[in-house]
This record gives structure tokens, sequence and C-alpha cells, in this order.
């Protein structure tokens, strides 16, 4: 993206929004619901989550790879970035994708990942890695590579891993750090038999311990605070990669990264790899003009270059093309202007002549950068990120989780994928997990949890929440002493005591044992899912969750407890049902629900009555059987207040696929009553002022993929905690819905030594995460890159990370003919 927003080295995991860089964000109605045909009969439409759950396919990778052989030695790559790094040090708040690409070609990374976004050792510095204790604590053995040194000679070894623990663990506020997620899991580290091996011993168990170390930092870098904050800002003392930085010049916008002798890997096929700061908006130039051999570029920027291609194809080149400026000046207009700029009006004629010329100089200008972008390729995948549609609980009409439900079934993913991708030749499928990518050993298809496009479940949703084609005109009920229902906690006592659900409960009461009358499931009580809303993260000195001061801080949201507890007993039982087939329970689970359904059918007493499940979504995602859809033809409103929601979206010139997908969401929010208000307000803002500080009802933005979710998702999706002076931290869980049960989850998946088991409940906070309605992933983000064909090795790379030393220019023979490096 263009990003704005924070990079991944920001608070574990970097928010993208879709505007125009590139680091992520979780339900009640009145039933009288059966368990075993409540929630069994969906697994037939869920994965099994067993270990083949991840295997839909992921778009290769698009790089023009060769063989190094075919790789010609030597030459200078000019590779674009947005801005220069404002940091070396990756561990810093500020840190970007700049920074990233510098350390990941000029730092050791000891597990880099593959094409399918899994973590693999690196045997330029890892010998091997892996647990060899687990009981009573878990202990990593490193063993090195004997030839790995820092570009000063010294090896890598155990005082470098000890020095980034101890700046990292969070023991240490002197350190200005941005993330410590898995560093104070640790317990000690110490050296192993010999100089090439690290122990390093955890105090709690830590199933991501491949994340940690890489990008490694020498000691010299992360010994002392001083050196940590400010000194690995603009320069590393020591490196160890197969490159090394040789210059910056912040005039020019270039870091120069050059072959590093001391390298002991394969020696780097270039010269020099230039790192150039070129705004997105200037890319299409400097293509041109040559100035750059590799970019990534936009939609409108590709199909620049997709119509270059063609005309070149066709021999129409120059001035004369039927598209660019000048393109739409009818022969009647051309005429027109002619008159006028040589008619009697000296005035009229002089400001015409001056037009005419501008317009001409803009023509040839654009008729020149065609002839030059004709000489390129566009490399394309699918980018490890997903655009998502972030639902704002903290008030307001999506404070009650029918609304927000009702949002997401009102969407068509399908139709959303396919206007961004399908256009691009590339795969329209929507994701089905917040927290792993098609191609992923992790990814499962969640979705069922919530349900399926369907406008009249969407409409009756609404309908069940009050939200009706009369409710504009309705007077507001008594607020005094009620709830936001507008009834008393006594009065619904005795209205719903026939139900089994009494009173209300207050929005954040979910703590597990916690007991609350009618509100049990299974034993526990029907908290989860519940949240306390409010305002956003406070940002005070040293802290390094990400947010700012908002709208609604300190908020309490009383909801009625006979809507909301029912409808999450459907919710939470139908994820039961997905994590059972997380579990690979799903053969059991099917013979269960045919003695559910049996046992239904027989009348028995103790079953409550519930509705089958229909195609294109879960039992739990429906309002209560009987509710009507509200009638078609006015707008919905209750207590007198319209129905609006505030849909906040970036204005920027690289933002217009964002803005057509938003205006496509409003169209599919209308057909079921649901209005939207429009805001468009400035790149440099969008994050700052309005995701960050909730000042949104509806926005979109992005999220990267990871191969450590339990570690990088968790912030995302927390459930935001109240501070000392009553305001709310959401760490990056901008939508501010949450559980505890969510958390739990991560907190287990964290823990969890044993990878299937790891999975399997990774897939079961996903689940959790789609019941909740708080984050509707839309598409995977495409990935546009465009190059110089002789680039080899280089492009559209989507999880890999890059091997930056078979970077470089394809040999003569191998080259595409009529170009040159």
């Amino acid at each position: 993206m263009p990003n704005v927003g924070v990079q991944r080295g920001k608070a574990s995991r970097a928010i993208r929004t879709v505007a125009a860089i590139r680091t992520v964000a979780s339900l009640r109605s009145v039933a009288l619901l059966t368990s075993g045909v409540l929630a069994l009969p969906a697994l037939t439409g869920c994965s099994s989550g067993g270990d083949d759950a991840g295997a839909a396919a992921a778009v290769p990778q698009d790089i023009g790879a060769v063989a190094r052989a075919q790789v010609a030695d030597g030459g200078t790559l000019r590779w674009a970035v947005d801005a220069m790094p404002q940091t070396l040090n990756a561990f810093q708040a500020d840190a970007d994708a700049a920074t990233g690409r510098v350390a990941g070609a000029v730092l050791p990374a000891l597990f880099t990942l593959d094409d399918r976004g899994r973590p693999q050792r690196n045997p330029d510095y890892l010998e091997s890695a892996e647990i060899v204790q687990r009981e009573p604590k878990q202990v990593v053995l490193y063993k090195l590579n004997q030839k790995a040194v820092w570009s000063d000679g010294r090896e890598i070894g155990a005082p470098d891993f000890l020095a980034q623990w101890r700046a990292l663990s969070g023991r240490e506020s002197a350190y200005w750090t941005a993330r410590n997620a898995g560093y104070e899991r640790i317990e000690k580290i110490e050296k192993g038999a010999n100089d090439l091996e690290v122990k390093v011993t955890f105090g709690k168990p830590y199933a991501d311990w491949r994340a940690l170390f890489s990008p490694l930092y020498p000691k010299d870098v992360t010994g002392t605070p001083d050196a940590f904050n400010d000194g690995a800002r603009t320069r590393l003392k020591a490196t160890a990669g197969p490159f090394l930085l040789k210059a910056a010049d912040r005039d020019r916008g270039t870091l120069t990264l050059a072959r590093n002798p001391r390298w002991w890997g394969r020696p780097s096929k270039l010269d020099e790899l230039v790192l150039t700061a070129v705004p997105r908006d200037k890319r299409v130039a400097a293509l041109a003009d040559g100035t750059l051999d590799v970019a990534e570029i936009d939609r409108p920027a590709a199909d620049r270059i997709a119509l270059a291609e063609r005309d070149k194809q066709a021999g129409a080149q120059g001035p004369g093309l039927a598209h660019g400026p000048g393109s739409a000046i009818t022969p009647a207009a051309a005429l027109r202007s002619w008159a006028i700029a040589h008619g009697s009006d000296e005035e009229r004629a002089e400001a015409e002549q001056r037009a005419r010329k501008q317009t001409r100089q803009a023509v040839e200008r654009y008729a020149e950068e065609q002839t030059g972008l004709a000489r390129l390729a566009i490399r394309r995948s699918l980018e490890p990120a997903y655009t998502q549609l972030a639902l704002n609980g903290s008030s307001g009409p999506l404070a009650d989780e029918r609304v927000r439900r009702a949002v997401a079934r009102a969407l068509d993913r399908q139709e959303l994928a396919e206007l961004v991708l399908k256009p691009l030749g590339l795969p329209a499928r929507p994701p089905g997990s917040h927290l792993a990518l098609a191609g992923q050993p992790a990814y499962a298809d969640n979705s069922d949890a919530l349900g399926g496009q369907d406008t009249h479940e969407a409409q009756a949703l609404l309908g069940d929440a009050g939200w009706t084609p009369g409710g504009v005109r309705q007077k507001p009920a008594a607020k005094a002493g009620s709830k936001a229902s507008g009834s008393s906690a006594d009065d619904d006592s005795k209205r719903e005591a026939d139900a089994g659900d009494e009173g209300t409960y207050i929005v954040g009461d979910d703590k597990p044992g916690e007991h609350r009358a009618g509100a049990h499931r299974y034993g526990h009580p029907l908290g989860e899912g519940l949240y306390r809303r409010g305002g956003d993260a406070e940002v005070r000195p040293g802290d390094n969750r990400p947010g700012g001061s908002g709208p609604g801080a300190d908020t309490h949201v009383l909801a009625p407890a006979r809507a909301a507890a029912l409808q999450e007993i459907a919710l939470m039982r139908q994820a039961d049902a997905l994590e059972d087939a997380g579990s690979g329970h799903q053969r059991d689970a099917r013979t269960e629900a045919g003695r559910g359904n049996a046992e239904a059918g027989r009348g028995n007493k103790d079953a409550h009555r519930t509705e089958a499940r229909r195609p294109g979504g879960a039992p739990g995602a429906y309002a209560p059987k009987g509710t009507a859809a509200p009638v078609a033809g006015g707008p919905l409103g209750k207590d007198g207040k319209p129905l609006t929601l505030r849909f906040v979206l970036p204005s920027g010139a690289g933002s217009e696929q964002l803005r057509a997908v938003g205006e496509r969401i409003a169209q599919m929010l209308k057909a079921v009553g649901i209005n939207t208000e429009t805001v468009k307000v400035a790149d440099d803002s969008y994050f700052k002022d309005h995701i960050a500080s909730g000042d949104f009802d509806l926005a979109l933005y992005s999220w990267p993929g990871t191969a450590y979710p339990a570690t990088d998702d968790r912030p995302v999706f927390a459930k935001p905690e109240a501070a000392s002076d009553g305001s709310l931290l959401v760490e990056q869980n901008y939508t501010r819905v949450g559980t505890d049960h969510i958390d739990q989850l991560f907190d287990q998946a964290a823990g969890e030594l044993d990878e299937g088991e790891a999975r399997d409940l990774v897939r079961k906070a996903d689940a959790r995460i789609w019941a909740a309605a708080g984050s509707i992933p839309l598409y995977q983000r495409p990935q546009l890159v465009a190059v110089k064909p002789t680039v080899a090795n280089a492009g559209a790379f989507g999880f890999a990370a890059p091997l930056f030393q078979d970077i470089g220019f394809k040999k003569a023979e191998s080259a595409p003919k009529g170009h040159k490096n």
C-alpha cells in the first residue's frame, strides 16, 4: 500500500492501509435452538481442520526466475522504495518497508519464508535449529554456520543473541523498542558446547520461536540503549549479509548497497543495489525514462504499461495515440479551438494559444513516456496481505452485533474480489481466514461461522435489532433508568423469564467463570463475545502500542440480554462446531449431527427449536425464526434516527481502486436499507487521525499475512483493555471488537509446541473472529511490479523472501530480444 499506515516493525504487526506500502484485524438474536441441530450440520461446509486444510492453492510468485548460471555477473540495479528509511533499526516504531529491505540484504535472518509463507531454516547462517528439550522448560539449540562472520571479521555467536534478547525483552525501559513479542518469554541465553552453539531457554513455552532473531543485529547495535536508540538509525557498525551499506544520499534519495567481500555464501551477482526513493505517483515517469529497473506499481500504472505494449505491437506510437491527453478532443472542438486561437479577440486568442501549447506538450510527453513504458514488463501475483472492511464496534449502530452481522451478510465478497482482481488476470477468491492466506499450512475457510451474502437475512437481522422503515418517524423511548433497548433490567428479567434470559449484560463483562443470570452455555458464562466498548488506545511515553485518544472513550454500552444472549448461543455453538472440525473431529461431529436431528425429529422435550442451515451461511448467523425483514422502499430508522454509517476512505490519487470498492459496498448496503455517508480524507491523515483514533464506522485497510499468527495477529484482534485512567487500550484492534475467548485461544496457540495442535487453535480463534463480525476480509491484494525484462529473480515475490544474492540481469543469450540491461 502507499501506504498510509504503520509498518511491520510496529507493535509486532504492521497495519497496511490500501490507499496506494507495505505490516492486521472478531452476535446475537432471539431463538430457541438445540445444540445438536444448530451447530453440527454446518460442518459439511467447513474445512476439516486437518493438516491438508491449508492446501488451498497459492498464486505462484512471478520474479522472472532463472538459474544463477544464466544471471550476468556485475551491474547496478535500481529498486524503488516509497521513501528513504527513517531508521535502520527494524525494531523501532518508525521502521518501514525500506528498513525491512535493507535488513534483508545486509543482516542475518535465521529463518526466511518460502512461497507458501512457511518459515525455512536459512543455511547461510544455521547448520540446525531445533527444540532439544520440552520439559521442564523449552530449550532451543542453534548451531551456527561456522563461516558466518560480521563484516568486521568477528564470528556471529551467543553474545549477539544475548544482547538482542536484553534489548527486546522489555525489562529495560531505556531501550526504545516497538515490539518484544517472544523475547519476553526467554529466561536465559548461553553458549552451548562450543562457540558455534547458542542455547536459548524459555521461561514459558513459545511456539513461534522461529520468529526470533530475524533480523539479528550485532551486539554493537543492541548492547547499549544509546547505540540501539540512536546509533542504528543512520548507520550499522557491522553487517553480515550478501550486501553491505555503502552510501546514503538523502538529497538524491538513494541508499546504495554494495557486494559484501566477506560474504561466505553464494556471491552476489550484482555489484550494487541502489534503493531509490520515488513516490508512487512519480514512478511511471521514472520507469519510462529508464531511471528505475524495478518498481512496485498501482493499477493505473499497470494499465498504462499494458496500453504501451498493445500500441507497440500495433505499430501505433507517437503523438497520434487514441488515449492520453488530447485523445478526447473531437474534430468540432479542435476546429473551435483553432478559430478562437486565430480570432480577433486578442485576449481570448492568447489564452487559447497557451492552452493549445500546454495540450501539445502534454501529448508529446505522454507519447514519449508510452514509448519508454513499452520496454517494460509487469510481473504480478497476490501480495501476502488482505483488504478488509473494518466495522467500528465501539459505539453507534455497529455496537449491536446484529447490525454488524447484517452488514457482513449484505456483502457479496466474491463480487468485490472480482472487481479488483479479475481485470488483472489474477484469481479472485475471497479470503476465508483472518489469520492465514491460501497456501499457508494454517489456512482454513472459516467464513461459515458468519455466513455468506443473503439480503433477506441481512434485513431480518436489522429488523430484529429494531431498525425498521417506520423507525425514522418513531419517538425515542424514555431513557430514564433504561438500558440501550429502552427498558430496565428488572423489566427485562420479568419479560424474559420464560426464555431463561434475565437482566442485561454490560458490554465487556465477559470474564470466564463469572456468573450472570440466564447466561450459561455448556456450564460457562455467556459473556464470551461481549466486550467493553469505548475510546481509543492511549499513547504515553514508553508505551509501545499504537493508538490515540478519540471519541467514545470510557463508554459502557448496555444491550438487551434476551436478544443478545440467545444469539450468542447460536454463534458460539457454531464456532464450537468449527473448532471440532479444526481438531479433526468432523466424522464424529457428523454422527452427532445425525443423532441431534433424530432427537429433534422425535420432539425431544429438552431440545430447543432451531432453523436448519440454509445455503450460504451458518445457522447462528440468522435472525430469529419468524423475524420479518423490513419492507423495502424506505430508509430504516429507530427511535427517530435513520440508520446511517460513516464510511471513511482515503482521497489520494493512488486510492482509486479502494474508493471503487467502497462505492460498491455502499450500494450493497443500501440494498438492505443501510445508508452510508462517505467521507474522503487525506492519505496522510487516514490512518493516524481516523483508523487509529476510531473516527469511523466503516473503513477499508489491509493487514499483511504472517507465518506467526499466534504472535503477530494477537494485538490485531485482542480484546480492548481498560487503562488505569479509564481510557481504552486497543493495541492494534482498531475495530474495538474482541473477546476473552479469542485472547485465550491466541495465548494457547502461542504456547503450544505441537505444530498441528497450534494450527488447530489458530483456526478456532479465526472462527470466533468471523463470528464477532468486526472484520470482514474481502480480497487478497494484488502485487504488481514493473521491471525491465532483463531483470532476473526479482518482481512479485508473494510470501517468499528475496534471495538478494541471486538478483541481477539475465545474460545476453537468455534475455528477451530487443532489450538491453
